[in-house]
């Protein structure tokens, strides 16, 4: 069996920084018996050498023969940092140590383990125990690069636990590309079939429901806590790697902050602690001393300077969740304000945008789908959120004597809300107001649906840009200005994609055009291109002789349309593809007064998203 440990690696100055989502994974693959399998969770680096965290921590079984292998690998550090390509490492020596536990010496190590004991003892009988189960997922992950196909399925195991109603909580990194979701009570053979109900990508959580009734006897559900303070006490349960009973670890909460979360590249607050958080840890509850659950592990910190540093998903996050689930009997997501940020630090900074005081941070870019785009301009400065003071370093209060980064301010919102921003215009004072809604990404981290969109053209296949692809791709094969566009440009309107040609199938109608890949197509016939659905229409209903595909730096592909029609299906047939285009496509096409109105722009040179440019200076909230 090998185990696997999702991990998402960026440089920080000199030492190297690793997000790791703990879930365990079974994967069909010959490996030594003292060997320990890794998977990345990938942080893309843009060519300047900025990290982008954006993928979550499962293990990717690819098929055979496929050289490019987007998230599998039987190595601890399998990815390059700046291709995505993977480095060939020994395996890791086979050893059931907590992931970066800190060396004690030997007095402090006798008093840790008596206490431990202790603590054990309390814990053995504990009811609340019996509500966490181990979740057993087979997955099914979609080909982006052949995207009439799916790859070769794999398994893996994580933790859940009982929240009452028939329903459980868990990491959505646990149940991506589920085909089948399988958990099992404490002390109990018998495993028992789970339906996905929703999953938060941003958020790294999933809620499950269990119809059969003999799982539910004599079950409690947990009950959650408050938020903890500092130094306090922290168990994490769950049914990590090592064995197959539940596993019990304690520490203290190390620190209370907005935190990168590896799966959905989202910023929200997460609890630090130092307790062990381990390779099938995902889902699973941490509790106080109480026996409430303060939040659910997610993932784990790796550093050369740094151990033991593990992240909780706290109660107030997940209550958004799951609020955010009954209101609109589905999951909408965090809402986004659409702005960038800079710091306002500097007095001369502040002192030429006529900002009196020391607070405020400078609105820097407005994405063009927001609603912000309507009332607030690059140059003004943001001093107040629904009467909330913030600070020259984008931060506001938070409890007693702490600051907080803006971001959490909005991430208590839901999508749909309004609020009232007090902003520095030209020197005036004036209050806005603004709808809060999750973002539009223009090349989107996780592909709604689970399969990507395709049509094919006389051998010609089109699909929509998104980062799955271009990791599975590979950096280096996708081209400098196209990556340049996913990193830095943003979506003009709800809808909008990046639209590629992915590959070319070798036929007599496409003499010519055979090399060429990963190219964005511009316009058919004159006409801009949308989305992928808009250049499925303009095919469908184009009446001239030729199809004119314009690309990049006006390299033109032409095609004769009746040609290009009656050898689909022998490409098909010779390909062994079952539809010229994914179902989707077949819906009919819908184009909206918003789509018409946007205008032609260039991509910025602003990054769009916080992850591209580290810790200080310029953020999007």
């Amino acid at each position: 069996m090998a185990m696997a440990v999702a991990n998402c690696c960026f440089s920080v100055g000199t030492s190297t920084v690793k997000f790791r989502c703990c879930l365990s994974s079974q994967r069909h693959l010959a490996t030594s018996q003292h060997s320990i399998a890794s998977v990345t969770c990938k942080a893309v680096v843009n060519r300047r050498g900025s990290p982008r965290e954006h993928k979550e921590g499962v293990s990717h079984k690819k098929s055979p023969g496929k050289s490019k292998d987007r998230r599998s690998s039987l190595h601890d550090e399998d990815d390059d940092g700046i291709s995505g390509k993977r480095n060939a490492q020994k395996s890791q020596p086979m050893a059931f140590k907590s992931s970066g536990a800190q060396r004690k010496d030997k007095k402090e190590f006798k008093f840790d383990m008596k206490e431990q004991q202790f603590e054990q003892q309390n814990l053995k009988d504990a009811a609340f125990l019996d509500a966490v189960v181990k979740v057993y997922c087979t997955h099914t992950e979609p080909d982006y690069s052949l995207p009439w196909q799916k790859q070769r399925q794999y398994t893996s195991t994580g933790s859940a636990f009982m929240i009452g109603n028939g329903k459980l909580l868990t990491n959505a990194h646990c149940v991506e590309y589920y085909t089948q979701v399988k958990v099992k009570k404490r002390g109990d053979d018998t495993k028992y079939i789970a339906k996905v109900l929703a999953r938060g990508v941003d958020c790294d959580i999933a809620l499950l429901s269990v119809e059969s009734e003999e799982f539910w006897e004599g079950a409690e559900p947990l009950k959650f806590g408050h938020l903890p303070r500092l130094q306090d006490s922290v168990t994490v349960v769950g049914y990590p790697l090592g064995g197959d009973t539940i596993s019990v670890t304690k520490g203290v909460v190390s620190r209370i902050e907005v935190t990168s979360y590896a799966h959905g590249s989202s910023d929200l607050l997460g609890i630090q602690i130092d307790a062990a958080i381990n390779p099938g840890n995902s889902g699973g509850p941490a509790f106080n001393d109480q026996g409430e659950c303060i939040g659910v592990a997610f993932q784990v910190y790796r550093s050369e300077e740094v151990e033991n540093i593990g992240y909780v998903i706290p109660t107030t996050v997940v209550s958004h969740f799951l609020n955010d689930y009954e209101r609109n009997e589905k999951y909408t997501g965090f809402p986004s304000l659409g702005v960038m940020l800079q710091k306002l630090e500097n007095p001369a900074l502040r002192a030429c945008l006529k900002v009196q005081s020391n607070e405020g941070v400078l609105v820097r870019r407005v994405e063009p789908t927001s609603d912000a785009n309507r009332v607030l301009k690059e140059g003004d400065v943001i001093v107040s959120f629904d009467d909330v003071h913030v600070g020259c370093e984008g931060t506001v209060p938070f409890r007693s004597n702490e600051r907080i980064a803006f971001r959490y301010l909005i991430s208590q919102k839901f999508a749909g809300d309004v609020a009232e921003l007090g902003i520095i215009r030209a020197g005036s004072f004036m209050k806005v107001q603004a709808v809060l809604n999750p973002r539009v990404h223009l090349v989107p981290y996780h592909v709604d649906g689970g399969q990507p969109s395709y049509l094919i053209i006389a051998g010609l296949v089109f699909t929509p840009l998104s980062e799955p692809l271009i990791e599975e791709e590979c950096e280096g094969s996708i081209g400098l200005k196209l990556l340049a566009k996913s990193r830095y440009s943003l979506a003009r309107f709800k809808g909008e994609q990046i639209v590629i040609l992915s590959q070319v199938l070798a036929n007599e109608v496409n003499f010519g055009y055979e090399d060429m890949s990963n190219q964005q197509v511009l316009k058919l016939n004159g006409t801009q291109i949308k989305n992928i659905h808009h250049l499925a229409h303009l095919v469908d209903s184009c009446k001239n002789r030729y199809l004119v595909f314009e690309f990049e730096d006006n390299y033109l592909v032409v095609l004769e349309r009746e040609a290009a029609s009656a050898c689909s299906s022998n490409i098909l047939k010779d390909y062994g593809i079952p539809s010229e285009r994914s179902s989707d496509l077949s819906e009919p096409y819908v184009d909206s007064l918003e789509d018409n109105q946007a205008v032609d722009q260039d991509f910025g040179n602003s990054p769009v998203t916080n992850l591209e440019i580290g810790f200080d200076g310029l953020l999007w909230t």
